[in-house]
């Protein structure tokens, strides 16, 4: 039966965290599969033919892999996904992607991580799977239940941003405050999130003279 599974990709679900109504962290057997952070899996149904990109949200040496997902009505995933429970398992892709720290030295660099919604996912990872890191996270969202386990960061390096309430520790869109907001240009700026958000904090950024170099992005459609 292990062998079965191993030939399909199968690795079983441990735990389901769920966050709010629709969004949810999957914990499944990591079965030897290594990354780095920053990159994704494809994950699907057992039984199904689709599967869907997710970036990972656990750390490196994690002895399991999480995934952070948010229900998408008449999806041809993420309703399938909702339902499943602990004991069950799940589809899961080589992990593959290139949304990474790019070899800098970690300790002696600033990194500013910017997110919308589950966009926050690979940066959780790269935070827990380098405690040393010098960053700020920036994460937009429309109300406070959003800010997904935002108790995991310390708390002087996590800004809130809520479009919709007055629950965040800034009130409005992102891109908004990152207008504010004074960077240090020598900081690396990764952007994860919907590409209406990257788009304009690209453009913000670039008129504040970071360099082009200094900017990653991965795209959330």
């Amino acid at each position: 039966m292990n062998m079965i599974r191993k030939r399909m990709n199968l690795h079983e679900i441990l735990e389901v965290r769920n966050l709010t109504e629709s969004t949810f962290i999957l914990r499944f057997e990591k079965n030897g599969l290594e990354f780095t952070p920053g990159q994704h899996v494809c994950v699907g149904p057992p039984n199904g033919i689709h599967t869907r990109e997710y970036s990972i949200y656990s750390a490196v040496n994690d002895p399991y892999i999480e995934i952070l997902v948010k229900e998408v009505q008449n999806g041809l995933i993420t309703p399938v996904l909702k339902k499943l429970k602990v004991g069950d398992s799940v589809v899961v892709e080589e992990p593959v992607g290139y949304f990474g720290l790019n070899g800098a030295d970690k300790t002696k660099k600033k990194f500013l991580f910017i997110a919308t919604g589950t966009g926050i996912s690979p940066f959780h990872c790269m935070v827990k799977s380098y405690p040393e890191l010098d960053y700020q996270i920036i994460h937009g969202v429309r109300s406070l239940n959003e800010g997904y386990e935002k108790e995991e960061y310390e708390k002087q390096r996590y800004t809130l941003c809520s479009s919709r309430d007055t629950s965040g520790d800034y009130t409005g869109r992102l891109t908004n405050y990152l207008l504010e907001l004074e960077i240090d240009k020598e900081s690396e700026v990764y952007l994860c999130g919907n590409c209406n958000m990257i788009h304009d904090a690209y453009d913000i950024l670039e008129n504040k003279g970071i360099p082009n170099e200094r900017i990653h992005a991965e795209v959330y459609f």
